[in-house]
């Protein structure tokens, strides 16, 4: 096996500009893409809306989503599962303002509508907030009928349910949870590979001189009723000791925050692992790595030693 097979694979993001999105991506996290209207950093992607492409090493150039094709084997043998699309996507998204309220199908749902893409599970961890600040995480209509009925009248202030948060929550968005990030968030989501999202409300906002498209008759189809316990969906991470806590595993992904204060190992044999720095800086190995990068670990990568003071999301498929 060559050397070069077990580096880390560095990224070079995608970006997308939203009615919401804001300037914290360039000047916050360092990333070099102009204008006030940045929402969203594909960091580790592999989708045809937006791929990352390999800074470093034996496959420099390459789009994430090739590189998955062709070289399984640094993604496990059993990797690709019969399939050839990668399965996650990480992003970071700053909102300014509120997103729409929406919804994400199933798998099922979105095979059958959606020309057979994935559904889209995914999750937030907050990596800033304003004081004061909240996301929409379930509803409060208590049977179908009613929540048509409070669509149909508009009655968004009664339909949705908000909840308060800070920096290092977690919050788990299962498909059929209605949801928005609202304005003077930075999260960073860990997805399904999918980007299917049903509106239901946007705020009659004008985007490139018309208003959004909604997607009512879907939302009514896909929303679960009655809304899931708000107690099930978040985790509260306040901990800054050195180690890994593990926030979530579900079918599709399980999700850790590292903490590195000093030196700190991971053994990455079976799975490879996605890597995001979230604050601070230090080391990988022989690697200088900083806040704002993100990186894939490959299958039988070995002992990855950390060093310096930083903080990491990392996933990995289940």
């Amino acid at each position: 096996m060559s050397t070069n097979e077990k580096e880390p694979i560095f990224l070079e993001p995608y970006f997308t500009h939203n009615v919401w999105g804001g300037s914290k991506l360039r000047t916050v996290f360092g990333y070099d893409v102009e204008g006030d209207d940045i929402g969203e950093c594909w960091g580790i992607a592999a989708h045809p809306n937006g791929r990352s492409i390999v800074k470093n090493g034996l496959y420099k150039g390459m789009g994430l989503d090739d590189l998955y094709k062709e070289h399984s084997e640094l993604f496990g043998a059993d990797a690709h599962g019969g399939n050839d699309k990668f399965p996650l996507l990480t992003k970071i998204i700053d909102a300014k303002s509120d997103l729409s309220i929406q919804v994400h199908p199933d798998d099922e749902y979105a095979k059958v509508h959606e020309n057979g893409s994935l559904g889209k599970t995914e999750c937030w961890y907050v990596l800033d907030c304003d004081e004061g600040a909240s996301l929409v995480v379930g509803h409060n209509a208590s049977s179908r009928d009613e929540l048509c009925k409070m669509m149909d009248e508009g009655r968004w202030s009664d339909l949705i349910r908000e909840v308060k948060i800070a920096k290092g929550d977690f919050i788990q968005i299962d498909p059929g949870t209605v949801h928005a990030i609202k304005g003077g968030v930075v999260v960073l989501e860990t997805q399904q590979n999918s980007d299917i999202t049903y509106r239901l409300y946007d705020y009659d906002r004008m985007w490139n001189g018309s208003k959004r498209e909604l997607h009512v008759d879907k939302c009514k189809d896909v929303i679960t009723v009655p809304a899931k316990d708000l107690s099930d969906a978040i985790v509260h991470d306040t901990d800054e000791a050195q180690g890994v806590k593990l926030l979530n595993s579900c079918k599709y992904y399980t999700v850790s925050r590292v903490n590195v204060t000093t030196e700190l190992s991971l053994d990455v044999s079976e799975k490879y692992v996605l890597c995001s720095v979230i604050e601070g800086k230090g080391n990988l190995g022989d690697y200088d790595i900083k806040k704002g990068d993100h990186f894939i670990l490959p299958v039988g990568y070995g002992k990855a030693v950390f060093k310096g003071g930083m903080k990491l999301i990392i996933s990995s498929e289940n």
